[in-house]
């Protein structure tokens, strides 16, 4: 029975043995002896049609004479400039905001950028490449003011533009005759056409700056609720003499600070009621907005930002 066994054991060996691969088997084979012969690798050679991204054309800039009709009768022009020789205090922010603000309570609205960083035409959306004409031209060419008026940049609200041109300005403007009033003569002419005008100012006390200062009836001063608020205000208001008026407002207030609150007592101690009552706070929104080319009041218009520009041009208007 053991040989038996032993015989049949034998025969089944033999049999695998000699069977035939089955297909898995010889694929593999087939496989392996492919990847060992690279002569055998065979190169294929595809043409691939050429992709051009499709070029969106863009529309050209609308000019003054395209402005939406004015249906309301505009008062006395209060011109505003907007200025702090310290940066990073809020001065595009509320350029921006405070003109969208006034612009939808029913007011017109000019804003003219004077910071050739041009932050307040690229924060609304303003293509630079577009710009055949900005402020700089005004000053330096004669160009008048209503040429370079981007209308209806928001409601109620215009732009006149800044370029990286406006960067040789300072230098440019030594030489010219009447050079701090080159400003004042070009918005004169607006005069009777807008409600208010607004003016941001670069964050120096250079030529521009001195052009904003004897154009404006009045002057907004963002002061930054933080250790170094203070620091210089007293050298800018030296260069304030010849404007009769000007305002404190309070930005990037954090309520959850001491320090905040300690400024916003000292400010408001010092200045009296030349402080606005309505602090500007520091909120992620604000900072998000320029990236969208919106007002914080298109962006976010139920947000802490957008009420408390708001709230500050009701002041503003009131306040005359």
């Amino acid at each position: 029975f053991d040989g038996l066994k032993r015989d049949t054991k034998q025969a089944r060996t033999v049999e695998e043995v000699d069977r035939p691969q089955t297909q898995e088997q010889e694929v593999v084979v087939a496989e392996e002896e492919f990847v060992d012969d690279p002569e055998n690798i065979e190169v294929v050679v595809r043409e691939v049609d050429d992709y051009a991204t499709p070029v969106i054309p863009q529309e050209p800039l609308k000019s003054y004479k395209d402005k939406a009709p004015v249906r309301h009768v505009v008062g006395q022009t209060k011109i505003i400039a907007i200025i702090n020789q310290k940066g990073g205090v809020g001065k595009s922010t509320t350029a921006i905001n405070l003109g969208a603000a006034l612009g939808e309570m029913g007011k017109q609205v000019l804003l003219v950028d004077l910071d050739p960083q041009g932050n307040c035409s690229s924060g609304l959306g303003v293509e630079k490449s577009l710009i055949q004409q900005c402020i700089y031209d005004v000053l330096l060419n004669d160009v008048p003011l209503e040429e370079v008026i981007i209308p209806d940049i928001a409601e109620g609200l215009d732009m006149a533009p800044a370029t990286i041109n406006l960067a040789g300005a300072e230098v440019e403007l030594v030489s010219e005759m009447a050079r701090e009033n080159r400003l004042k003569d070009a918005v004169g002419s607006m005069r009777g056409k807008y409600d208010f005008i607004l003016i941001d100012c670069p964050p120096s006390l250079g030529l521009l700056t001195v052009n904003a200062l004897v154009a404006a009836d009045k002057l907004l001063i963002p002061i930054q609720c933080e250790f170094y608020a203070l620091e210089g205000v007293t050298k800018l208001l030296e260069s304030m003499k010849r404007v009769k008026s000007r305002l404190n407002l309070l930005t990037m207030y954090d309520s959850r600070t001491t320090l905040s609150k300690q400024v916003v007592d000292e400010v408001r101690e010092y200045f009296g009621r030349l402080v606005f009552a309505t602090p500007i706070p520091r909120t992620v929104k604000l900072s998000e907005a320029p990236s969208f080319g919106q007002p914080i009041t298109q962006y976010d218009p139920k947000g802490r930002g957008a009420l408390s520009y708001i709230e500050l041009a009701k002041e503003v208007i009131a306040r005359g």
